[in-house]
């Protein structure tokens, strides 16, 4: 009986701390953004990152996520911090690329994904590091961000950096 009564008053902890959380009260370490949009055509923008890639001789950071993901939100909070926001506007043209829900039949834009050779996204964000003809440079990382409300600034900095250098 004991037993069952902590069992449920853990469950209930858990559930009102996501909540909180995603709610966005500022209860975590990273800064909080919510840039996904279901844009009218996705893959129009991502091509129009693409041409201004090739004119500014940059990279494009292609960001699959949603609002309702805490980690997409965590990396779109960091693409508007000084540091990081700073850096990518320099040397990226960034797209944000509205997901939906695909793991409960209300997936957005998953052909976009399909350009890129990306069959399936695994979690949110996937974020995809391409060069200006549309080259993944990060095909072996893109999934692994949906941890980016646990990850280190120095560590999305370091990771973001290495991709703008890195040759084709």
């Amino acid at each position: 009986m004991i037993k069952a009564i902590v069992s449920g008053l853990l469950a209930a902890l858990v559930v009102i701390g996501g909540a909180a959380l995603a709610k966005g009260d500022g209860d975590h370490d990273y800064p909080e953004a919510r840039l996904y949009y279901v844009s009218e055509n996705a893959m129009a923008d991502v091509d129009a990152a693409l041409i201004r890639a090739a004119e500014n001789n940059t990279r494009v950071l292609i960001a699959f996520g949603a609002n309702w993901c805490h980690d997409s939100r965590a990396f779109a909070g960091w693409t508007t911090s000084e540091r990081i926001g700073g850096m990518i506007s320099e040397r990226y043209e960034l797209v944000f690329v509205n997901v939906g829900m695909p793991q409960q039949g209300d997936g957005h834009n998953q052909h976009v994904l399909q350009r890129f050779g990306i069959a399936e996204q695994e979690g949110t964000p996937l974020v995809l590091a391409a060069t200006a003809e549309g080259e993944v440079l990060n095909a072996d990382t893109a999934q692994s961000w949906r941890n980016a409300a646990s990850r280190e600034e120095d560590a999305i900095y370091n990771e973001l950096v290495m991709l703008a250098d890195k040759a084709p």
